[in-house]
């Protein structure tokens, strides 16, 4: 992995509820880490769904190894957030490619 290419940054997000006093649980995001990131594919399908015609924006992200991120977590980047659909390892521990697809 070269760190030329690494030259957009994301946040990695994680979803976190909170208990309020007045007993209330309230659900936010909170940042996880701020790394590099190189953007390996996007594109934008458009497929038939039960209610009409979609349309998804799926990008993979490669960045390098960060233990603990799972597919409940999330990926902001340039204002849009992406729900994480898959991690792959590449190598042994030296990176990660996450295939995310943005939230409408």
């Amino acid at each position: 992995m070269r760190a030329g290419k690494l030259d957009r940054v994301i946040a990695i997000e994680r979803k976190t509820e909170t208990v309020t006093p007045s007993g209330g649980v309230v659900t936010a995001w909170t940042n996880l880490a701020s790394v590099r990131a190189e953007i390996v594919q996007q594109s934008a399908s458009e497929f038939l769904t039960g209610f009409g015609e979609a349309e998804t924006g799926t990008v993979i992200f490669r960045v390098r190894y960060l233990a603990g991120i799972t597919t409940a977590d999330r990926i902001t980047y340039e204002g849009t957030a992406y729900n994480i659909k898959e991690i792959a390892e590449i190598g042994r521990r030296r990176g990660l490619e996450l295939r995310a697809v943005a939230v409408s």
